[in-house]
């Protein structure tokens, strides 16, 4: 099984404090956590971990965050053939405010224009899998054209024009929280259940592909036989969500990869998602597959 994932690379830098950070004060940290980033960079690396042939298409600087994040992903084992190296770009950097006092994350992104993909670039294999997280439209869609038979599966994090239209072509919706309310204009609790299945029929409606929405903490939701399906997730302590939805979704395509069924996929999915949270870091926090399928609470 051959997973070409398509996205955004970043080199994150993560400020972990013990609270959030008060306007025009000054704060002394301890420790701070460096590595690679990015949605699509992150659901490669947890499909490398888990012994997955993913090979990661992106772009990054020809500099000192650029080589890091290259041989990173070289040392998991990503085929990188097709991380394209801009030399009059810097990489694309995300600074992570951290608060360990609830497990939340700010993030800053600094991203240049022209961060992007040749268009023209080939593709020399078929994938049996195609992962995107949303960007990267234009080389993207030209891909999934030339691959009418693979597996499309899309990380939909947020409103972006792109990101719906890649949606539009894709078997599997799987979106944040935020992208079902800000597309379908409905401002749901996760206690509202109602709520939340009328903004996925909506979802349902406008996308021909299975749609799940994913609901943080509380699972995700789908529906299985036309009948919807609250997955819960597991209870942890969480202390940094960084990464975490991106672990959900790398997960969610090895399982979808390995012929599990979608409860099965889901199921596991938010056992990865939510062992990651328990520490700081998107690389650090990966759990190994065997914690993830032998996970019992």
């Amino acid at each position: 099984m051959k997973i070409l994932c398509i996205g955004q690379s970043a080199y994150d830098i993560t400020l972990p404090v013990s609270d959030y950070p008060i306007e025009n004060k000054k704060y002394k940290i301890n420790n701070v956590v460096e590595c690679g980033g990015g949605s699509a960079n992150n659901m490669a690396y947890l499909l490398a971990l888990w012994k997955i042939d993913i090979t990661f298409a992106s772009s990054i600087g020809n500099d000192l965050y650029g080589k890091k994040i290259y041989d990173e992903l070289e040392r998991i084992g990503v085929k990188t053939e097709y991380l394209e190296i801009k030399n009059q770009i810097p990489t694309t950097t995300s600074y992570i405010i951290n608060n360990l006092s609830n497990g939340s994350r700010t993030i800053i992104t600094n991203k240049k224009d022209g961060m992007k993909l040749d268009i023209n670039k080939e593709i020399n294999f078929k994938p049996d899998i195609i992962l995107l997280d949303g960007n990267e439209y234009a080389f993207a869609s030209k891909i999934i054209k030339e691959n009418p038979h693979a597996i499309k599966i899309i990380d939909a994090g947020n409103i972006k024009e792109d990101t719906i239209n890649l949606s539009k072509l894709c078997d599997y919706i799987v979106c944040s929280n935020d992208f079902a309310k800000d597309y379908t204009k409905i401002n749901f609790s996760y206690q509202d259940i109602d709520k939340i299945k009328e903004a996925y029929n909506i979802l349902e409606r406008d996308f021909s592909g299975k749609v799940v929405i994913t609901l943080e903490s509380y699972g995700s939701i789908t529906k299985i036989d036309n009948e919807f399906k609250l997955i819960p997730s597991i209870k942890v302590k969480s202390i940094d969500s960084t990464g975490a939805g991106d672990i959900f979704h790398g997960a969610f395509t090895y399982f979808i990869a390995n012929n599990y069924s979608l409860l099965d996929t889901l199921r596991f999915s938010n056992i990865a998602g939510a062992l990651s949270v328990t520490k700081i870091g998107s690389k650090a926090s990966m759990p190994k597959l065997e914690e993830v399928i032998n996970y019992h609470e």
